[in-house]
């Protein structure tokens, strides 16, 4: 799809991912988890583990999401917890904690309730971590819309003090990126680099796509330059090629760094560069919180909206 076509139906997608309506008519129509499964294993703590075995198997890593967001209720927050630390125990007796780490938002455990979020959100955060150094592996705290991202940085800041090992996530559509990832680039820091995908104003936002791309760059040559652990997130053979390039001008060898990639998106790609001494990691998300997850991928690779709303047409 030419790239004016997809900016134009990008605004939409990200417009539905909030939209309820259409959110409880996608989830009842059987049709449409066809497309799901391919960015989404299942909706049980059984099935990112079953996934998370499966990569292992083919020598990828996992990172895995319970999915969920915007949670404006303590005792869905505290479930949320409660499913973290129970998939991280599964891993644990599965032999796989090694193989992957969790991913977490803090809008799921609790950071947009009035008054006591911030709070609340860190008590949470500070409790998964907690679950995953007891068997062996790590967090990484993903980011969202700009409006959290000084909250999301300053919780991490005090996650860190017990928990070095906690991964921050930084996204180069933002224009403070570059400067986030100065501060973050210092050793043991460990920083997954995005371009982002939400949909976010000019004010804030890179809103052309080679401007991210060059955005996206420049924040990846400090973070490969610095003495963190960057964990390079992107699909684009190109930048993955910059990637390759920095690693071999800032001699990072093997292991100093990772490449991520989505479930479902170049799957060939993450085999080949794990086959090459690559050390690859895949986002999974699971659970029954799906539809804003899906929308969001679709607003990525609008080529699959045809075929989602043609699900939805044929179960009417």
């Amino acid at each position: 799809m030419p790239h004016r076509e997809t900016r134009l139906l990008r605004q939409p997608l990200l417009v539905l991912a909030r939209s309820r309506r259409i959110k409880d008519l996608a989830t009842r129509l059987p049709v449409s988890s066809g497309i799901v499964a391919r960015y989404v294993p299942g909706e049980r703590i059984e099935d990112a583990v079953e996934a998370t075995r499966e990569l292992a198997g083919d020598g990828l890593l996992a990172s895995l999401d319970f999915l969920g967001e915007d949670t404006l209720d303590q005792h869905q927050a505290e479930a949320t917890v409660a499913a973290y630390v129970d998939l991280l125990e599964a891993l644990g007796r599965e032999g796989l904690a090694r193989s992957a780490e969790v991913s977490v938002k803090l809008s799921a455990i609790g950071q947009a309730l009035p008054e006591i979020g911030a709070k609340l959100s860190l008590e949470n955060a500070r409790q998964i971590c907690r679950a995953a150094r007891n068997v062996g592996t790590t967090v990484t705290l993903d980011m969202e819309d700009h409006t959290t991202t000084d909250q999301t940085l300053a919780t991490l800041r005090e996650l860190r003090k017990d928990f070095p090992e906690t991964g921050a996530v930084l996204q180069a559509y933002l224009h403070r990126t570059e400067d986030d990832c100065r501060a973050l680039a210092y050793e043991g820091s460990r920083v997954r680099l995005c371009k982002g995908a939400y949909n976010e104003p000019a004010s804030v936002a890179f809103q052309d796509r080679h401007e991210v791309d060059k955005s996206y760059v420049r924040c990846l040559k400090v973070l490969m330059a610095g003495q963190g652990y960057p964990m390079i997130a992107t699909h684009d053979p190109r930048l993955v090629r910059i990637a390759g390039a920095f690693a071999t001008r800032f001699d990072r060898a093997p292991g100093t760094y990772e490449f991520q990639m989505l479930y479902g998106i170049r799957t060939d790609e993450q085999k080949r560069l794990a086959g090459v001494g690559e050390r690859v990691r895949v986002y999974v998300p699971f659970g029954q919180e799906w539809y804003g997850y899906l929308m969001r991928r679709l607003a990525e690779r609008p080529a699959n909206l045809t075929f989602f709303l043609r699900s939805l047409v044929s179960q009417k």
